[in-house]
């Protein structure tokens, strides 16, 4: 009976555009309504303004893409903030689906702990799931982290020779550490340990301040901000499938 009123409102009332923008997959609000001052939206051909609403019989259009068919991928770029969790688990106050907000069902590729920060993707096509998760394609993934500690050359050359995690029974790969401030280091993982680096790091009696995913592949984060997302350019989709294979 809700869905019905819902329904007969969207009909009556239309929806806001930059509502219906975020809720088709392209984007968040906040950049619907910078796209919508960029003057690159229409409806039904015309020039949209902020505070439009369309109604079921209209067509949203992003630089010409006609926004958005129920079977049509949804890939998205987000920046997530520390304190969501990458969960579909809707009784989760803080899941990542509730606070994407988006009506169709998605789900996160991968996972970055709670308390981290930064790239992760949700996608609604599980085929494009596995390739990208699976550890031995060695794909990277880039991240920034903050310790409460000075980073030494020590620190860099054991992380970066790899470590005995005792709990998981395994040494991490080789991989590229490099010292960015007097706290603060960049690091390029090829595997998808549980919570690896904050575990690396505890093995050598250091603890993790912040810690931020900027790079899975070819995506960046780039000027995304965090709690924003954005739909995956073809450009970027094209790549990254290419090289998941």
């Amino acid at each position: 009976m809700q869905k019905v009123r819902d329904d007969f409102a969207e009909a009556e009332n239309g929806v806001r555009l930059n509502k219906y923008m975020s809720d088709s997959g392209y984007c968040s609000r906040r950049e619907a309504d910078r796209l919508i001052a960029e003057g690159v939206v229409t409806i039904n051909g015309s020039p949209a303004g902020l505070g439009d609403r369309v109604f079921p019989w209209q067509t949203v259009s992003v630089r010409g893409k006609v926004l958005s068919s129920e079977n049509e991928l949804i890939f998205l770029v987000v920046n997530k903030p520390a304190g969501i969790e990458c969960t579909t688990d809707r009784s989760n106050p803080d899941n990542i689906v509730d606070f994407i907000g988006l009506k169709k069902r998605i789900y996160p590729v991968g996972r970055l702990d709670k308390n981290s920060r930064g790239l992760i993707f949700m996608t609604n096509d599980g085929s494009l799931v596995n390739p990208i998760l699976k550890a031995s394609n060695y794909h990277e993934k880039e991240y920034l982290v903050e310790i409460n500690q000075e980073v030494t050359d020590d620190f860099l050359k054991a992380m970066a020779s790899g470590i005995w995690l005792p709990e998981l029974k395994v040494r991490t790969r080789k991989c590229e550490v490099e010292k960015t401030g007097k706290n603060t280091f960049r690091i390029v993982l090829t595997q998808g340990l549980n919570r690896q680096i904050r575990r690396m790091c505890q093995a050598l009696n250091v603890k993790v301040l912040d810690l931020q995913r900027i790079r899975i592949m070819n995506i960046t984060l780039g000027r995304l901000k965090e709690g924003e997302y954005r739909n995956i350019r073809k450009d970027e989709l094209k790549e990254l499938t290419a090289a998941a294979r």
